[in-house]
């Protein structure tokens, strides 16, 4: 592969690690709240690493929101809304992030955010990708598998045409989003804990070694991308009377084929997945989810490649 195969992409000089996104999902707020103390462990040369508790309301009252869902509202409509007195706290909030780390979309946003989560679902170390054409973030993901491995760190990419997120850390030019589970709501598990320290200082090692002018060639990454999202049977009064069948329970990532047990009613009743095609069911039996009225969300997969990418800082040594 020629020099000029590669792509150069501007350092990444500010970094944010969010946690407390959701107040009950207490692996990020452990660690947030331990760097803002001792910040040591994250400090990379060349950057600025800040970490940061972005709803400090709700970690206070061991909630996953005050008022609404604040990794759900940095959408134009609720970064724009005037300010109000019942404007919801989480949407004012939402506001102050954009603020500090943004704006959305702009030059001046944050260059990464590496945002901390908990599943109740056995979805281990997961990486969350939004955009299927970040290199950058591609090949960081590629970098943190390669260094976790032969543990499991599976990437869910949410580009979708209707499903629209609006994340807490879609305000960075390269959000990154950190799944781990299982953890109860309102729980801190040490082994939790430590599955998403390591995943932070791989990808804080990965930003370091790209400033530093590291090349890195093209690669490929297995990924399971989000397609639909399955609702809970349910009766005309909009209640749910079937519950995820024991064979489909911490079955995330695991392939499900048409007839496979999906759910199980009180009566015995077994309701099986239809399908044409293998799917790999992933947030199974999240219990922030069943107000959402998801049982689990439907992916594929497929393979992304990155292109071979070096950080600009080095053009004026290398033209």
């Amino acid at each position: 592969m020629t020099s000029s195969s590669v792509v150069d992409k501007p350092p990444v000089r500010r970094v944010a690690v969010f946690g407390g996104t959701h107040g009950n999902e207490l692996s990020g707020v452990f660690l947030v709240k331990h760097w803002q103390e001792n910040g040591a462990e994250i400090q990379r040369t060349g950057m600025e690493v800040k970490p940061f508790l972005t709803n400090p309301r709700a970690v206070k009252k061991c909630t996953r929101y005050i008022d609404c869902d604040l990794n759900r509202v940095f959408d134009p409509d609720n970064l724009g809304r005037t300010v109000v007195e019942d404007i919801p706290y989480e949407v004012r909030r939402a506001q102050e992030i954009n603020h500090i780390f943004g704006p959305k979309g702009s030059d001046d946003a944050y260059d990464l955010i590496f945002d901390l989560h908990n599943t109740t679902s056995n979805m281990g170390g997961t990486l969350i990708l939004e955009n299927s054409r970040d290199d950058f973030t591609i090949q960081m993901f590629h970098y943190i598998k390669n260094a976790l491995a032969p543990e499991r760190c599976p990437v869910l990419l949410i580009e979708h045409p209707s499903l629209k997120y609006a994340t807490t850390r879609s305000v960075a030019k390269h959000p990154v989003g950190v799944e781990v589970g299982p953890q109860p709501q309102g729980v801190v598990r040490a082994d939790i804990l430590d599955k998403m320290r390591k995943i932070v200082k791989h990808g804080l090692d990965f930003v370091q070694l790209f400033n530093e002018g590291n090349e890195f060639p093209p690669c490929t990454i297995e990924v399971f991308k989000i397609m639909e999202k399955v609702d809970y049977p349910r009766n005309k009064n909009d209640e749910v009377i079937a519950i995820i069948h024991p064979k489909l329970q911490d079955q995330d990532w695991q392939p499900l084929n048409n007839g496979d047990p999906l759910f199980l009613t009180l009566d015995g009743e077994v309701i099986a997945y239809k399908g044409d095609c293998i799917v790999y069911p992933t947030f199974i039996n999240e219990a922030a989810y069943y107000e959402k009225k998801q049982a689990f969300v439907k992916t594929v997969k497929m393979k992304l490649t990155a292109k071979h990418i070096r950080s600009s800082v080095l053009d004026q040594n290398t033209s």
